[in-house]
């Protein structure tokens, strides 16, 4: 019963982060809250920790922004390369290393450097992401990091490498 009421708290003000606090939304997340948290914590076998309430506010906070401003960049150096066909582009597949061990941090990172246009990540092991790049920029392993998922990784291991 901790489990649901905690997940049924989570996913509701996540709703109301997103929606609004309008009656009528207030009253629709509030529905979606408990069925989709009765389902996950009924019919799935779904661990949710009340300790990673924290974790979660951190990732809104410090994350989301950062993720939204590289992919404004991302689309924008995209879109000069299609615009523009005397734009060079050099596409390689290249090894980032990364630092993150934790399942769920590696794939944020993989998902976020697959949602910045210009890049797709292939594969993930215990030490690197496999990257599909546009444009590479650099010579090794540590510059492709810097230029495709350090700003990623270094919000990243804050919040999911304890």
């Amino acid at each position: 019963m901790k489990k649901f009421i905690s997940l049924c708290l989570v996913m509701f003000i996540i709703w109301i982060m997103m929606a609004g606090i309008e009656t009528e939304e207030l009253i629709l997340g509030g529905i979606i809250s408990i069925f989709l948290s009765y389902i996950l914590t009924n019919y799935l076998n779904i661990e949710f920790n009340i300790l990673a309430v924290p974790k979660i506010i951190s990732f809104f906070i410090l994350y989301i922004p950062v993720l939204f401003i590289e992919l404004i960049k991302a689309n924008i150096d995209v879109a000069k390369r299609v615009l523009n066909p005397k734009l060079p582009i050099n596409p390689a597949i290249v090894k980032v290393p990364t630092d993150i061990k934790n399942v769920y941090g590696k794939l944020i990172l993989a998902n976020s450097i697959t949602l910045t246009p210009g890049t797709i990540s292939i594969d993930a092991d215990e030490d690197f992401v496999y990257v599909h790049w546009i444009y590479i920029k650099g010579k090794n392993n540590d510059e492709y990091q810097k230029h495709i998922s350090y700003k990623f990784e270094t919000i990243l291991r804050r919040i999911f490498n304890d």
